[in-house]
């Protein structure tokens, strides 16, 4: 697969920021074009379940990132088919899991519409997410073991981050490095797996590849921590979600366990099951939203930041290279 089309030889003029997706937009609109063959099915509603949920929707995030490894890491154009390939599998299992996410939480609300739980019940939606989960390997089949492998692990991370994430749930003991240990495996598996799948593509050396997947993880880390904050400070129509969705489902998000060591009654309030509701909910998101813990949850997101931009020493000046910068500063830019 030829891809010639990306306009990134230059830099934007004076002025203008930078969009990460422009250096891959041909790349972008070929894995647009492939997965959405990938989501049709003999059965109707399992096809409609997954065009509802991809079509149009999210930002792509994950395929961005394993584009412009694979541009920044020197891949071949001739090559750059594998690189889609990854992309599309990394994007597949990432919207399997939030049709299982939603059936877990009995989420109502994704992406600023009814969510596929709430319109199409568990089971079909249960069954979608399977389908995707094996779109993707039938994706990742044709790929060397190792690759296979990564993709393996990935998955099997995220499986078990969300049955840990269900051990902390309404318990006011969860401390930072249980929330830490969910959104490695939860979130940043997938980064992980990506960043090390597309380097490797590439053609990219041990210590490359393994920098790919530590610039993977940070980028997922601060991604989630953002993610978390958002979900407190709102407003509904940003982050498509009720505000205040983990809370209510008692989710160790950071701001809750930041909160937890500094207020003991907003312990006492997830320990009984108010924060789902009235008064309860309304105190809980009040005693979240001081200064002191959006502050320290800003940081540490920052901080991961900061440690992935670390791991790009190893790349070539490149407009790829700028991008994954630019790309890697806008997880802390996002409104907070």
């Amino acid at each position: 697969m030829l891809l010639k089309e990306n306009k990134a030889a230059e830099l934007p003029p004076n002025g203008e920021p930078l969009n990460p997706a422009d250096a891959v937009a041909a790349d972008l609109r070929a894995v647009e074009q492939k997965m959405n063959g990938l989501l049709d099915s003999r059965e109707g509603l399992i096809s409609e379940i997954c065009h509802y949920l991809i079509d149009g929707s999210g930002k792509r995030l994950r395929p961005t990132f394993i584009l412009l490894v694979y541009r920044a890491c020197g891949g071949k154009e001739a090559k750059v088919g594998d690189a889609v390939d990854a992309a599309i599998a990394l994007e597949l299992i990432h919207n399997a899991t939030l049709l299982h996410d939603d059936i877990i939480d009995g989420g109502t609300l994704r992406r600023g519409k009814p969510s596929a739980f709430a319109r199409f019940g568990m089971g079909p939606s249960l069954v979608a997410g399977d389908y995707l989960f094996s779109r993707a390997f039938e994706l990742c089949g044709r790929f060397d073991e190792r690759l296979v492998r990564m993709a393996a692990a990935a998955c099997i991370e995220l499986t078990e981050g969300e049955v840990m994430e269900g051990r902390f749930r309404h318990n006011p003991a969860v401390e930072l490095k249980d929330y830490l240990a969910v959104i490695h495996r939860k979130t940043a598996s997938l980064f992980w797996s990506g960043g090390r799948v597309a380097s490797d593509l590439a053609g990219g050396s041990p210590a490359l590849v393994d920098a790919m997947g530590e610039l993977g993880t940070a980028i997922g880390l601060a991604f989630q921590m953002v993610d978390d904050l958002l979900d407190v400070i709102g407003p509904e129509e940003k982050i498509g979600k009720p505000v205040g969705s983990d809370l209510r489902a008692g989710i160790p998000s950071l701001p809750l366990v930041l909160g937890i060591k500094r207020e003991p009654e907003l312990g006492k309030i997830l320990q009984n099951g108010d924060a789902t509701q009235g008064d309860g909910f309304e105190r809980a998101l009040q005693l979240l939203r001081t200064s002191s813990v959006i502050e320290e949850a800003r940081a540490m997101a920052a901080a991961q930041v900061k440690l992935a931009r670390t791991k790009m020493s190893l790349l070539k000046p490149s407009i790829y290279r700028d991008s994954l910068a630019t790309l890697i500063d806008d997880q802390i830019n996002r409104e907070v």
